[in-house]
């Protein structure tokens, strides 16, 4: 079965060598830790133009969504090829491999043909998993950082600050890469870029889609609209339960820390178990 792979190592260098330096401007910005096999997108891309593909499925729009929520809906297009580039490239690799594990069989099996399939769809969906993975680990960051941020709020609105000025002295001061910083940062921007308050507030409500933070924007502008003198009480109230959320996450984080535990536990009691029984096993079977 030497020809299959052959054919496949012939079809990726060819590939190769179309793209190469075709798409440095896409692949030069993208994290070697988010993107450990960027160097193959390129490949995936050269595909992805050359059978002119137009990302307008449902599944793509459903992607396209997903992405805009965790990289902002200004880049997101750019993303959602980056998104396929990755994946075919994933699936290309796949198909390298598994021609070269052909070339130790004489003939194909059922076997052979379940797991090369069973490899390639998991490798298609490697890409899908980690942006759900992605998008959760980023509303946990959000959940977890709200309270923080809503009560150094509440106490700037109560010093007499304005919301709109409250943001900015924490945007200001806190340059943090986190998710919530960052949006905020953006409803910052998009203030001084001219639009409304009530525009930038309520597209950050729906970048984060968390609920505490729709209640907060809600609260936010129903003060912009016909004031609140409640304000920093209704503040304080939301910011209590948030804290209670915030604790209720971190309980959650450890347990899903305690659950990871448990696989690696089970494999060092077996292993002690081995280590103890078998010189017991070994004598009795010398008898």
């Amino acid at each position: 079965m030497i020809f299959i792979f052959i054919a496949i190592l012939i079809l990726l260098l060819t590939v190769y060598i179309l793209s190469r330096g075709k798409y440095d401007d896409y692949i030069q910005p993208l994290d070697k830790k988010e993107y450990p096999l960027k160097s193959f997108i390129p490949l995936g891309l050269y595909i992805m133009e050359a059978i002119k593909y137009r990302y307008n499925t449902k599944y793509d729009r459903n992607i396209y969504m997903k992405i805009s929520e965790l990289y902002g809906a200004k880049n997101a297009r750019h993303y959602l090829e980056i998104y396929w580039g990755n994946k075919v490239g994933y699936i290309l690799i796949t198909l390298l491999l598994i021609g070269l594990y052909s070339m130790g069989i004489e003939e194909f099996s059922f076997e052979f043909v379940f797991v090369s399939i069973a490899a390639l769809g998991a490798v298609a969906y490697g890409p899908h998993r980690d942006l759900s993975e992605k998008l959760k680990k980023k509303y946990r960051m959000i959940r977890i950082d709200f309270p923080d941020f809503l009560n150094k709020l509440t106490l700037l609105v109560d010093a007499g600050m304005t919301i709109q000025r409250g943001l900015e002295k924490i945007v200001t001061d806190n340059r943090s890469p986190r998710p919530l910083y960052h949006e905020l940062e953006t409803v910052w921007l998009d203030i001084k870029g001219g639009k409304s308050e009530a525009e930038a507030y309520e597209g950050f409500a729906r970048r984060c889609k968390t609920p505490e933070i729709s209640k907060f924007v809600s609260v936010v502008l129903q003060n912009l609209k016909k004031g609140n003198a409640q304000l920093v009480t209704i503040l304080r109230i939301q910011g209590s339960d948030c804290w209670e959320m915030r604790k209720n996450e971190a309980k959650k984080l450890g347990e899903e820390a305690g659950s990871k535990l448990l696989f690696p536990m089970m494999i060092m009691f077996i292993a002690i178990l081995l280590i103890v029984l078998t010189p017991a096993i070994l004598q009795l079977l010398n008898f």
